[in-house]
């Protein structure tokens, strides 16, 4: 571990895909990539054999039971302004993206959405506490709405969701929505009339809690944080810690999106690094659309993602010798994966977020003109160690909630921990993989 924090700071920068919003790029390494990235899977495998071999099935009751309650007093007043706040952001964006200044870098639409909406809502959304909940602008409305109630069918499940994460991304990848507000504007539209009508079909709550998948990203990612709701209301635990709750993930559709939101934000650093840009050239040259280049390595990076971590499920019930169903191990060893999803979230989007945030506030206070100067935060050199530590930390909570969820599901120590074998082995797959990424110069999106 001491090895990987020491690499940590030889690194530059991280900044997310965000067309002409990007902060400038990422920073080569300037050590080995194989030193570098067998150092950050060996910090993972140590800590797994820490924590097996240190801990016992008390220890690590104590760590998951602890808590303290928080007020919860005058909630009303609170939600009433958190959905007024929503109602106006949502406005915003539509009235802004329509009329307001061309320039990215000054309009509000734009900044409003990736820079305030996806990087830093997102981030306290796994830091703090799901605010998403009472912010939703479409919960709001929808909630005036009246509802047909249909049946939402059961065989659907989160495959919706999947379908639309996947589209979204895929949609911020190779369309100018980071650079045209007006398009931008549509598209939020566009997605706002689909939502609202799902939700007057088959109700708001059904839809919000099956279909929608900006909601279930923002639900998964405030299980990471340390303050969570139960059934006494507000509740300060360990980050991570609600993570092992027993039918957090339910079905292989909740599988299926827990994979997809570690693969989307992957997806979204891979298609900028020099290696994809060598390796899809030659493809391009041969006559592969690029438009269906991106969405082709979409797909068959998600299905690669989901069909390691089924192996690993398989090769875990064979190495435990267990007769529980692979679908079970599959649901109760998913949630860990949303811990990474989160850091290797805040490790492409912390640098992009503070980069933007005054650019933000600017175009708050004069969000229908433009600025004669843009201010910007400079980050200082050693800030890219931040986004790869952000990575490890990731995936240490992820194996201590793996680890927890073993000792719940099986009677034997040592069947617990031979369990884990294959998920580690993944693990240490993903974190490579997310370092490698992150560690990579940024260079334009290459064919389009």
């Amino acid at each position: 571990m001491a090895g990987t924090i020491c690499l940590l700071v030889a690194v530059g920068t991280a900044s997310a895909h965000g067309g002409a919003l990007a902060a400038g790029g990422r920073e080569p390494l300037t050590i080995p990539t194989w030193l570098f990235l067998t150092t950050g899977g060996a910090a993972v495998g140590a800590s797994f054999l820490l924590a097996s071999f240190v801990t016992d099935r008390s220890f690590v009751e104590r760590i998951h039971d602890w808590g303290r309650p928080l007020l919860d007093g005058g909630a009303r007043v609170p939600t009433l302004a958190g959905r007024a706040i929503g109602l106006v952001g949502l406005t915003a964006v539509l009235v802004v993206g329509f009329v307001g200044p061309d320039t990215p870098r000054t309009n509000l639409a734009i900044l409003l959405v990736w820079v305030g909406w996806w990087a830093g809502l997102a981030m306290t959304t796994y830091l703090i506490g799901n605010a998403w909940r009472v912010l939703n602008p479409l919960t709001t409305i929808a909630a005036a709405l009246p509802s047909l109630d249909r049946d939402y069918p059961e065989r659907l499940g989160a495959w919706p969701g999947v379908v639309g994460l996947l589209a979204l991304v895929w949609l911020e990848v190779v369309s100018p929505l980071a650079d045209d507000a007006e398009l931008l504007a549509t598209a939020v539209l566009g997605y706002s009339v689909v939502t609202l009508a799902g939700a007057v079909v088959f109700g708001r709550e059904t839809w919000f809690a099956e279909a929608d998948p900006v909601e279930r990203v923002f639900r998964y990612y405030g299980r990471v944080a340390p303050i969570g709701r139960d059934e006494n209301g507000l509740r300060l635990r360990l980050p991570g810690m609600d993570l092992s709750t027993p039918r957090l993930v339910d079905g292989a559709d909740e599988v299926a999106f827990v994979v997809a939101l570690l693969w989307v934000t992957t997806y979204d650093g891979l298609v900028t690094t020099p290696a994809w840009r060598d390796l899809t050239t030659p493809l391009v040259a041969a006559g592969l659309p690029p438009h269906l280049l991106y969405p082709i390595a979409l797909l068959v990076g998600f299905a690669l993602f989901l069909g390691v971590y089924r192996l690993a499920v398989r090769a875990s019930t064979r190495v435990a010798e267990t007769y529980l169903a692979p679908a079970e191990l599959a649901e109760r060893f998913a949630p860990p994966l949303l811990a990474i999803a989160a850091g290797y979230h805040f490790a492409h989007y912390v640098g992009y977020f503070l980069f933007l945030a005054p650019a933000l506030g600017t175009a708050a206070l004069s969000p229908l003109s433009s600025p004669a100067t843009v201010p910007v935060y400079q980050l200082p050199g050693w800030f890219g160690g931040l986004s790869l530590a952000a990575v490890i930390v990731g995936h240490l909570v992820a194996i201590w909630v793996a680890h927890a969820a073993a000792y719940d599901l099986f009677p034997s120590r040592l069947q617990a921990i031979r369990s884990q074998y294959p998920f580690i082995a993944v693990m240490v797959f993903y974190t490579m993989t997310s370092l490698w990424v992150v560690s990579q110069p940024e260079v334009p999106l290459p064919h389009l």
